[in-house]
């Protein structure tokens, strides 16, 4: 708890303190992130990169583990800038600003140009501890231009970019960025369907009806089976749902979907009358039921049962999506494991390599996947820390 005092201005003196305090802890999680990365630390652990363990292991997003990564190899760029974030005067955020000016493409411009790097660093310093955020945004931006003034044109697909954040309750926010071209190519197509979805009566607001776009946009390519084919098989909705609980279940959280989310029983009900969606039903003891009509070949659905069942990689730390993994033999079949769901693990690329060399990866009673190292450590996931005063 930060003391009020006896006016509002010691309350702001404690905000600019404790902000300076958040500053220099940044700056040292930055460097020993920095050192981690460079002692290939993670692969103790079976993850190929700092910013993979950053986010399976310190569930931090995909964003911030990388803006973590890249501050720190941009500081040893820039130490006069390296010396002020350790003093509390210059952001993380601004760090992230300034690191654009640092990367690998533009050192070596830099470097052709017979460019001093230690003045750019006390220039982006300067303005960084004495200017606003947006003051050094534009010292960047201009440094940056200035490198390659009359280069070719800038590759579009460098600056598009989407970042999915899944919620609790299972559902999507979004976020990114797109060239000129490419959203233009958004918008035509959401247009299209805002456009030829305009009942009478419309309440909608233009928010909603492009989001609603954006579904029949989805619902669309996934119908024509004009999407690309992954590990196999089209891309398809799925959903894991008990027999009871599909046939008269009430429950709101009934059914787990391919990639995460939950929804409620009458949902699922809803989604198993579309005959475009695949579907898999499971009884009490975990085995496939139903494995739909779409499919004959065991490999197909076996495959499709260990998706539903790991939603993913389940190397612990690990977050890969199902459309990464390979379907792994516990017992190998080599050595006379059997091709079923029992003997069966979803594992990324990178994993299933691990696994054949040393790491092991087992399935408890209670569902749960946990792994071990080559000298039969166990791999966990970091449990928050909690200061000794708490």
């Amino acid at each position: 708890m930060c003391s009020t005092g006896s006016g509002s201005g010691d309350v702001l003196d404690d905000v600019a303190a404790a902000l300076a305090a958040r500053h220099r802890e940044d700056a040292r999680l930055t460097r020993l992130v920095r050192a981690a990365e460079l002692s290939q630390a993670p692969e103790r652990d079976g993850q190929r990169s700092m910013a993979s363990w950053l986010r399976g292991h310190c569930r931090l997003s995909p964003a911030e583990a990388a803006r973590l990564v890249r501050n720190g190899r941009a500081l040893e760029h820039l130490p006069a800038l390296a010396e002020a974030h350790d003093a509390g005067l210059v952001s993380a955020e601004q760090v992230a600003v300034a690191a654009r000016a640092v990367t690998p493409e533009r050192l070596s411009a830099a470097a052709a140009q017979g460019l001093d790097l230690h003045e750019v660093d006390t220039v982006l310093t300067g303005v960084a501890v004495d200017g606003d955020f947006t003051a050094l945004a534009r010292v960047v931006q201009y440094y940056c231009a200035a490198l390659d003034p009359d280069g070719p044109e800038t590759d579009p697909t460098e600056g598009r970019s989407l970042t999915l954040s899944k919620h609790g309750d299972g559902t999507l926010s979004f976020r990114g960025h797109l060239d000129a071209v490419g959203g233009e190519r958004l918008q035509a197509a959401l247009e299209a369907h805002v456009q030829a979805d305009r009942p009478a009566g419309d309440e909608r607001t233009r928010a909603q009806r492009l989001g609603d776009a954006l579904v029949q946009l989805c619902d669309t390519v996934l119908a024509t089976g004009s999407a690309p084919v992954l590990r196999g098989h089209k891309p398809h909705v799925a959903v894991v749902i008990d027999l009871e609980d599909l046939v008269e279940g009430t429950h709101p959280s009934a059914g787990r979907m391919g990639f995460g989310a939950t929804i409620s029983a009458a949902r699922a009900r809803w989604l198993a009358c579309d005959g475009t969606v695949a579907r898999v039903v499971f009884g009490p003891d975990g085995a496939p039921l139903d494995l739909g009509r779409d499919q004959r070949l065991a490999t197909r659905h076996l495959r499709r049962a260990a998706e539903l069942r790991d939603g993913g990689c389940v190397f612990t730390g690990c977050s890969a999506p199902t459309h990464w993994c390979d379907v792994h033999h516990l017992v190998h079949w080599i050595d006379g494991g059997e091709t079923s769901l029992e003997n069966s693990a979803l594992l990324c690329e990178r994993h299933h390599t691990e696994v054949h060399h040393g790491f092991r990866v087992e399935r408890q009673l209670d569902g749960r996947w946990r792994t071990w190292r080559p000298d039969g450590t166990e791999i966990t996931t970091r449990a928050p820390l909690l200061s000794p005063a708490a």
